[in-house]
């Protein structure tokens, strides 16, 4: 569903990710890991068409999008979930919501992702007049989440969704991740710090280092690599 290729961007004269490849099969999660700068959530920012490329394609459902605004990507299907949430603090839940769904106008589609984001995030229906910016961390990344899905996109981007959580959220987002993968066959690129549990949730992963991929292969495979071990999973 998705092809990167050679994908290359710079922040003035900083390479931030340098000739990056990879693939994304339909209805599967493929991870990126790595360590702090290496160039994950730049990656991400690229694919959604918030930075642009310096060189490199992204192909996306058969369509080249390595040059398109970030509404067009997201008309088409793609959407980015961003590291820390960027929630609309001064709404409130519902028109979180609602702001996800911005594109569509099939009002019946639109209630009907309301219903299964809803159902999803129990927890967001009891709080649906609550600010936003007044939820817990675990439930804004609920509501970021929700609000991604209730544009109905084809591909989800999630980048770190663990971020600054506390161990049994974590583990009850990372299922409603596989859940989502699951249920609804929706293709996901995870980008997360906890290489353990992405590798765990994903079909295929990717290592970055200083804005390169320098490992790739089945998460089952990396997941009892010795080098991987080593540098990202504590020996």
């Amino acid at each position: 569903m998705l092809t990167v290729s050679a994908l290359s961007v710079s922040y003035g004269a900083i390479r931030a990710v340098d000739g990056v490849s990879l693939a994304v099969p339909a209805g599967t999660i493929v991870t990126l890991i790595g360590g702090n700068g290496a160039g994950k959530s730049t990656t991400l920012r690229a694919l959604s068409g918030l930075l642009r490329a310096q060189a490199g394609t992204v192909t996306f459902a058969g369509t080249d999008i390595t040059r398109l605004p970030p509404h067009r990507i997201v008309a088409l299907g793609l959407a980015h979930v961003p590291e820390g949430r960027m929630i609309f603090a001064n709404l409130s839940v519902d028109e979180n919501l609602a702001m996800g769904a911005y594109l569509l106008r099939d009002r019946d589609r639109i209630a009907q992702n309301r219903s299964e984001v809803l159902e999803l995030f129990p927890r967001l229906g009891e709080r649906l007049r609550q600010s936003a910016g007044t939820l817990s961390g675990g439930e804004q990344q609920m509501l970021a989440i929700a609000r991604a899905l209730m544009g109905s996109p084809k591909f989800l981007m999630l980048d770190e969704p663990s971020l600054g959580l506390a161990p049994r959220l974590i583990g009850i987002i990372f299922e409603k991740i596989q859940e989502i993968n699951r249920r609804h066959g929706l293709t996901i690129l995870l980008v997360e710090q906890n290489a353990r549990l992405a590798l765990e949730v994903s079909a295929h992963a990717y290592v970055l280092e200083t804005g390169r991929v320098v490992m790739a292969g089945p998460s089952t495979d990396l997941r009892t690599d010795p080098r991987l071990k080593a540098a990202y999973l504590g020996g």
